[in-house]
């Protein structure tokens, strides 16, 4: 395989999206992991946080903790055909495991940090910021549901594993184009490796 898989890991509101949407720009294949719960919700009629958290814990009681890996699986490997991809929002540490398994060194992992203050404060009224938001990637959440978020995805998601295992980190906590700085040499690097 010579196409490369990057995905993005960090907490709600740390930049995944910006570093994704980046990556699209640069001629990447774009996969949002996350996006079946969102279309399974719409599925349903239901929204917010409480809602998608149910329907995730469902898809992990359903098929492990490795759930969004093995259900996207079928897609980025038909993506990985014909482009570089990048997954925006790995997981879980299982999610991670199978995909390192499979892709081996062809996958690599950019975890996007910013603090939490900074990142629930992002996510207050993101919404209103973007027009036409039909995939619902910039949903917004109150303070209290961004904390209730956060807890649940490091305790039952399991998410800091990938974070903690991550090929690069970019802080995002200055500008965009100090992300989009981070992330040329970050490219340059992956591209050096191959």
């Amino acid at each position: 395989m010579k196409n490369k898989i990057v995905a993005i890991v960090g907490m709600a509101g740390a930049g995944k999206s910006l570093v994704s949407d980046f990556l699209v720009k640069q001629g990447f294949a774009f996969l949002r992991f996350g996006q079946i719960t969102l279309d399974e919700a719409k599925r349903r009629g239901v929204a917010g946080e409480a809602e998608e958290r149910k329907i995730r814990e469902g898809f992990r009681e359903k098929h492990g903790m490795a759930a969004f890996a093995l259900l996207n699986m079928p897609k980025l490997d038909e993506l990985l055909e014909s482009s570089n991809v990048v997954v925006d929002g790995l997981y879980s540490w299982a999610e991670y495991k199978v995909l390192k398994e499979k892709y081996g060194e062809n996958l690599k992992v950019i975890a996007v940090y910013a603090p939490p203050g900074l990142r629930h404060k992002r996510l207050e009224n993101r919404n209103t910021k973007q027009k036409n938001d039909e995939n619902l990637r910039f949903r917004s959440f109150t303070k209290e549901e961004a904390i209730s978020r956060d807890f649940a995805e490091i305790e039952q998601g399991d998410k800091g594993g990938p974070i903690a295992m991550a090929d690069f980190t970019i802080i995002n906590i200055f500008s965009i184009k100090a992300v989009a700085d981070a992330l040329e040499e970050i490219l340059a690097q992956i591209n050096d490796s191959h």
